[in-house]
């Protein structure tokens, strides 16, 4: 097998996954190589199949199939799944209890694929349980197999991945209309089967960009920024709909606008998810991370719940679900991880349980909503340093004289003497720092925001 400079793969194989530009950095040739180091990986593990799905990207077919051939090479057999969504995958993975290649570059750029790794069960794989391996065998070149190559095989689960979503979240309520932006991704495809008129379910679909198309011709499948979301608002208005829903590329996280086309933060959906999670299982545990609102372990406690904090990025999330038997966990960039869906991340379950909870009571969501937004927030604010260390010591001494707390779970959190905090942390694949404010108005946010933009951008 081929040996590859450290620096170039160190480009591409980040921190929870496989992400680079096709042709710079992500060819047929590497990921070749990557399928059979995942497969020497997860042969050593007893697996003796791999499931491999892919998204709508011009580049996915031939890059997953390019996968497979690697796969194969070390022994294991692998089972296509063809087009389908990042967590419907996990539910193959789940389900067959087999590892897992996804190949999708998320919400980035058509220019842009790469892969998202899983053991069996869905369990993750990230850089500490896996990737470094990965990295190193591609570096000194993947050892061959002297057995038997495995054989290939397709399936189809979105059928049995739309059952296992509606057993799980039983939509019995008021009939709703729902306004849906695909945004060209996977969701055009698994919306319909979950969500659609076939669906049995009392909701009415008025669809925005459902059509499969991995060049993204719309906007970018990217919901977390705003200016991706004002199609969705506007259609969420003239359709007179209920709520808004808005998926990202490979559909496994979700965002919610309500009747009004206002925004639903991610964290009050955490905030919502978990008091129904608690209901179901009194005293359980869950899981956010410290870039969600301090509302959400608030919400958790006076539910009953232990909240317990993370760091940001699946793969530590799902880890600490299974380290603390948690029920439900959920991140500011809105995915959400459930301990009924192997304890992986679900877009489509989350909408459902928004659903639940709307459909069960009258109010819209609008109203719905107060509850679970009690703190103004400024969303995570990127900016580009060379120093990363450096200027995050700049700002954190620049409060130094309101600053009742600190802790360096991921970043530097600083808790200020009024309640407000921030985080400032270093991004794991460019050289950013992203700073995350909350407070109790929105002029504290801004005053907050100008006076540390100002120390990190001087």
């Amino acid at each position: 097998m081929t040996q590859r400079d450290r620096e170039a793969i160190a480009s591409v194989i980040k921190a929870y996954d496989v992400r680079g530009v096709v042709g710079d950095g992500i060819d047929a040739d590497l990921v070749r190589d990557t399928g059979a180091a995942f497969g020497l990986l997860m042969r050593g593990e007893g697996a003796t199949r791999v499931v491999i799905g892919h998204d709508m990207r011009d580049s996915s077919p031939g890059l997953s199939d390019a996968f497979a051939e690697g796969v194969r090479s070390q022994g294991l057999d692998t089972v296509s799944l063809g087009l389908t969504s990042t967590d419907e995958l996990y539910f193959a993975s789940g389900t067959m209890d087999c590892p897992g290649a996804m190949f999708t570059a998320s919400h980035n750029p058509a220019r842009y694929n790469g892969i998202k790794l899983c053991r069996s069960g869905a369990r993750p794989v990230g850089q500490q349980t896996g990737l470094a391996e990965v990295s190193d065998m591609l570096v000194e070149g993947v050892p061959s197999y002297d057995g038997t190559a495995g054989t290939g095989s397709s399936r189809d689960v979105l059928t049995d991945y739309a059952a296992f979503l509606h057993d799980l979240v039983p939509l019995e309520i008021r009939p709703l209309t729902v306004a849906v932006d695909a945004g060209n991704g996977m969701g055009g495809l698994t919306v319909p089967a979950v969500l659609g008129e076939g669906s049995g379910l009392p909701l009415s679909i008025r669809d925005l960009y459902f059509e499969l198309d991995g060049t993204f011709p719309n906007h970018e499948a990217n919901p977390l920024a705003p200016e991706n979301l004002v199609d969705l608002q506007k259609h969420t208005v003239a359709q007179g709909a209920d709520l808004g829903i808005a998926f990202d590329g490979d559909a496994d996280r979700c965002f919610i606008v309500d009747e009004q086309g206002e925004p639903v933060s991610p964290s009050a959906i955490c905030g919502i998810i978990a008091e129904r999670y608690l209901d179901q299982h009194p005293g359980a545990t869950i899981i956010h991370n410290l870039i969600t609102s301090k509302a959400v372990p608030e919400i958790v406690r006076e539910h009953g719940g232990t909240p317990v904090r993370t760091r940001v990025g699946h793969s530590f999330i799902k880890a600490q679900m299974a380290e603390e038997n948690a029920v439900f966990g959920g991140e500011h960039s809105a995915h959400y991880y459930f301990s009924d869906f192997f304890n992986a991340d679900s877009g489509m379950l989350a909408a459902l349980h928004v659903l639940a909870t709307l459909g069960g009571q009258d109010r819209p969501l609008s109203e719905l909503k107060q509850a679970y937004d009690r703190y103004e927030a400024s969303g995570e604010v990127n900016s580009e340093v060379a120093d990363q260390q450096g200027r995050t010591a700049v700002v954190v001494e620049a409060f130094a004289d309101e600053t009742v707390a600190t802790d360096e779970l991921d970043g530097v959190t600083v808790e200020l003497s009024d309640g407000a905090w921030f985080n400032v942390r270093a991004s794991n694949t460019e050289p950013l720092l992203r700073l995350n404010v909350e407070a109790a108005d929105e002029s504290r946010v801004e005053e907050i925001l100008d006076k540390a933009l100002a120390v990190i951008r001087a």
